[in-house]
């Protein structure tokens, strides 16, 4: 008889939002992969400088970014807040991965778990909201078929929490705690299908009726 399946290890991984507006990030490898990784670096505000002896025209039509057309060297990860290399070459991208753990940096080596100290997950974004689909690494291509689905559902988010925003905003200017005020109750009423169907004048109405003071 084959030997039982090991049981799947429980997922170790810690969810965070990173802040890299202004933060210098390192992009090693100039094809359409580390194209797309830079391009999501770039959306987030980050300083992105690229390493690689060639540029597609997917990277080269990236602005503003840095780019060094040479194969990767150690000193590329000074001042790195994040790494990221995506060449195809398993010596190279191993090679990014041992500098950069080796100078406390975190670094996602693309389709190579084993040399990635974080995994990028699959996200979708609308306005303020960012929901983020991850496997731990298990399958990319699972997590993009779930944010898909995910985002579906989610028409009007963007537009209601900058709506919810607002509301917030008047309720501390009047002095009360965002804490009294049902919000769940809200969301779980009418006010997405307002949102949805561009009723906004209704839905601030439906916002302003639900924080009012009794």
């Amino acid at each position: 008889m084959p030997e039982p399946a090991e049981p799947t290890p429980p997922n170790s991984s810690y969810p965070v939002s990173l802040d890299v507006r202004g933060r210098q990030c390192l992009v090693v490898g100039g094809g359409p992969v580390a194209a797309r990784k830079a391009a999501a670096l770039l959306e987030c505000g980050a300083e992105v400088t690229v390493v690689a002896p060639d540029i597609s025209p997917a990277m080269a039509g990236l602005e503003p970014i840095t780019v060094v057309r040479r194969p990767y060297r150690r000193r590329d990860l000074d001042g790195a807040a994040l790494a990221l290399t995506a060449t195809g070459h398993p010596e190279v991208d191993g090679a990014v991965y041992a500098d950069a753990r080796a100078a406390g940096i975190w670094v996602n080596s693309a389709d190579d778990l084993e040399h990635c100290t974080f995994t990028l997950p699959a996200v979708h974004r609308d306005g303020p909201v960012s929901v983020a689909v991850s496997t731990g690494g298990a399958s990319p291509a699972l997590a993009s078929w779930l944010r898909t689905r995910v985002a579906a559902e989610l028409d009007g988010v963007g537009q209601m929490a900058l709506l919810l925003s607002e509301a917030r905003a008047r309720v501390k200017a009047a002095g009360r705690s965002t804490e009294d005020i049902d919000w769940a109750a809200l969301l779980d009423g009418p006010l997405p299908d307002l949102v949805r169907q561009g009723q906004i004048d209704e839905a601030i109405a439906l916002i302003d009726g639900a924080i009012t003071p009794d």
